[in-house]
């Protein structure tokens, strides 16, 4: 009960700017209430705060952040999934092999502190936002690097929705063509449905399900980045597996499973998801609460010119290796 009382006025604060970045986001889907999320807090932190705020703050962004992503997992259909991943999975694997060297190689060139890095490029390879809650606990980044990175990567999910529809029309896309390119070289999905639609329905439809399949890649590369942060931190000695092993990832798997074969109902499903995606604004809230804006923008432009890098690559590869598919 102390231990409730501690966390809860921070919990409470978290949640009530959610609510009006969850409102500014119905209001404008296409930046998303993350991102309101994320820059709400930030402005509410430029003023000092009663240390009584603290401890919720930080279980917000941390414990509420991990039980969000698990619930996030009730929206996604595996059957639809799995029948697309087939068309899919091999194109996957050439733009998350490029999003990450990318990241790797461009990050060291302009001296991006790793894990500022390493949240870029999983924030464009796999699904912006939720990736990028997904894997900061694992490797235990800092708040400003979530915040830069979210920041990073919403920049360009604008871009994309004025210029992917316009291209894709330059160059003839078929509608399966445009599905499979927005689906898997744009980021957040909200940004993949308004590209999607505008070029068509058939488009809109099909890329939506790309993204979804995309987003599945959570589960492995988490687990990767978890398993090297061990060996990383214990030289490849004795560690405790148990305790350093992200659940919540697995959390994700089973609520996946449990909604897409009907154990959970379909209206409870997305009741749930709906509440995880609530949650992960309340996470952004909290973050962008500990922000200090001033070191943020002294950090300069160069993490921006590292997504601007690594999404071009993305892009690019999805487009090379769709045409030797000759999916267009």
């Amino acid at each position: 009960m102390a231990n409730i009382k501690r966390i809860l006025p921070g919990i409470i604060v978290s949640g009530i700017i959610a609510g009006f970045a969850w409102w500014l986001g119905r209001l404008f889907p296409i930046v998303g209430g993350p991102v309101f999320g994320i820059l709400l807090g930030m402005l509410f932190a430029i003023r000092r705060r009663s240390g009584l705020f603290d401890a919720g703050i930080g279980f917000t962004s941390k414990k509420i952040l991990q039980v969000a992503i698990v619930l996030l997992g009730f929206e996604m259909n595996l059957v639809s999934i799995i029948q697309v991943g087939g068309q899919s999975l091999l194109l996957m694997i050439f733009t998350l092999a490029a999003a990450f060297l990318t990241a790797w190689l461009v990050g060291r060139w302009l001296k991006v502190e790793g894990k500022l890095a390493a949240l870029i490029g999983v924030g464009t390879a796999i699904c912006g936002g939720s990736a990028i809650a997904a894997v900061s606990p694992v490797i235990r980044a800092d708040d400003k690097d979530i915040a830069y990175s979210i920041s990073t990567i919403f920049l360009f999910n604008i871009l994309a929705v004025f210029l992917f529809p316009a291209a894709g029309h330059l160059l003839h896309l078929n509608d399966t063509g445009f599905g499979m390119w927005a689906g898997t070289a744009i980021n957040d999905t909200s940004s993949v449905v308004a590209a999607g639609y505008s070029y068509s329905d058939a488009a809109g439809a099909f890329a939506t399900i790309v993204k979804l399949t995309r987003t599945l890649m959570i589960i492995p590369v988490t687990m990767f980045l978890a398993l090297y942060m061990i060996r990383k931190e214990t030289g490849g000695g004795n560690f405790n597996f148990v305790k350093v092993f992200p659940w919540f990832v697995v959390g994700f798997l089973v609520a996946s499973v449990l909604g897409t074969v009907g154990i959970v109902p379909a209206t409870l499903a997305v009741i749930l998801a709906q509440t995880g995606k609530f949650m992960i604004v309340m996470a952004m809230a909290a973050i962008g609460l500990n922000i200090n804006l001033g070191q943020m923008i002294k950090s300069g432009p160069v993490p921006i010119i590292l997504g601007l890098c690594t999404w071009a690559v993305v892009a690019f590869t999805s487009l090379v290796v769709q045409h030797v598919m000759g999916i267009w």
